[in-house]
């Protein structure tokens, strides 16, 4: 019987020969998020520190989806220049420094740059962990992306929620710089899992790359299906992010409870990061999983629009439930992809031009709101980005292979010249 190879479809066991790998993808999940949801909590205090206002807390909080959009684009042509191993040892890496360099930070200048050093580390990390999964789980995707997106979650969650309480306690450097500490950790193993092969295949095929169908993805319907149902549920939720407390303090809330409804927009992110995997991949066609989120998202704008304190808990729990087309959309790289070259293609993809998107969302919804003086052109605006989400996701769902267009693309290109 030949050895497993850590992808084999017939392996029974979740960890038998893939622990590392296992420990390593969860532990590059815990840091994808935690550059993000340290600062965000800290920036009125930095503001103080440093000097600045207003403009500079926007750029901010644009940082980490340009940098995401920019990272998703160029980190195919690392992995495939470096492998899927060493790029997660890079994400990791550049996480880790960048996070020091922050805490260590003596003006807005030295702050910017280690932020964009760790978000640039995280960025590569979100378009690298979707093949990983597919190289080492192809046998398990749904259960390891339930696993990795809730880590992700969890990662996103507890560096808010003690963000301040350690500043308090220790002092804002100490506070930005702790999550470096497990960026560390997670680079371990990575470490590791790059010098068992000291010459890898640069995607870690099996097959000799040039016999495996390969195209533009930008070409393909379905690339684009997936970056605009990324795109538009990032977009509404970062929307919703930034200016949920403003429009229930206009509604006659005060702030605190302003905040107390992104927590639980935030926290109930979690439920459809559970579910969201497992049901896909026992879904030939998931579109029904993104008809809930489309509905849950229109039911909670017209709640927040025509009645934001009837009932602002239900307006928050739908608000959470709405944006499970991104747990769904990260399990669709794998599924809709047959090799880890392919995954890497449409994750880079999706993720880059997703996250394009979403710089917009705040912009926008802000922008109408100020021209306007209310708040119907703003969800007016986020009514037409959640239609886009519906007609994107019924491209993105429709059962297909990556490699599979691919393939019948070049069969085309070459049959006029065989006739």
């Amino acid at each position: 019987m030949p050895p497993m190879t850590p992808a084999d479809p017939h392996s029974t066991s979740l960890l038998r020969g893939r622990v590392l790998a296992f420990s390593a993808i969860l532990l590059a999940a815990l840091n994808l998020r935690t550059a993000v949801t340290s600062v965000t909590p800290l920036l009125d205090q930095l503001g103080q520190t440093f000097g600045f206002g207003t403009t500079m807390t926007g750029v901010f909080g644009m940082l980490p989806t340009a940098s995401f959009a920019l990272f998703g684009v160029t980190t195919p042509m690392v992995a495939r220049r470096i492998g899927l191993k060493r790029t997660a040892l890079l994400a990791m890496a550049l996480a880790a420094v960048g996070l020091l360099l922050r805490s260590m930070a003596g003006g807005v200048g030295s702050l910017l740059f280690g932020s964009v050093v760790a978000l640039a580390g995280m960025g590569i990390g979100n378009v690298v962990v979707p093949p990983l999964v597919k190289r080492y789980f192809a046998n398990r995707v749904g259960t390891v992306s339930t696993l990795y997106i809730t880590v992700l979650q969890l990662g996103t969650m507890v560096p808010a929620l003690l963000a301040v309480p350690l500043a308090e306690q220790a002092g804002w450097r100490v506070s930005l710089g702790i999550w470096a500490i497990f960026a560390v950790a997670a680079a371990l193993p990575w470490i590791a899992l790059a010098r068992r092969r000291p010459h890898p295949d640069p995607l870690d095929t099996a097959a000799d790359p040039a016999a495996q169908p390969h195209g533009k993805v930008w070409r393909t319907p379905l690339a684009w299906g997936m970056a605009l149902m990324f795109g538009m549920t990032s977009l509404m939720t970062y929307s919703m992010f930034t200016w949920l407390p403003r429009i229930v303090v206009e509604a006659g809330a005060t702030p605190r409870f302003g905040g107390i409804m992104v927590a639980i927009f935030a926290a109930l992110g979690l439920l459809p990061s559970l579910t969201m995997p497992a049901l896909a991949v026992r879904l030939r066609n998931p579109f029904p999983l993104v008809v809930i989120g489309f509905s849950a998202f229109l039911i909670a704008f017209a709640g927040l629009l025509f009645a934001p304190m009837k009932a602002p808990w239900l307006w928050a729990v739908l608000l959470g439930i709405g944006p499970s087309t991104f747990p769904l959309a990260l399990t669709l790289i794998n599924l809709r992809t047959r090799t880890p070259a392919g995954s890497a293609a449409l994750s880079g993809f999706m993720q880059g031009v997703g996250y394009a998107f979403s710089c917009l969302g705040p912009f926008l919804f802000g922008w109408l709101h100020a021209i306007s003086g209310g708040w119907h052109l703003p969800f007016g605006f986020l009514l037409v980005c959640a239609l886009v989400l519906l007609c994107a996701s019924w491209v993105a769902c429709k059962p297909q292979k990556l490699e599979d267009v691919w393939l019948c693309e070049r069969r085309a290109s070459v049959l006029p010249e065989g006739r």
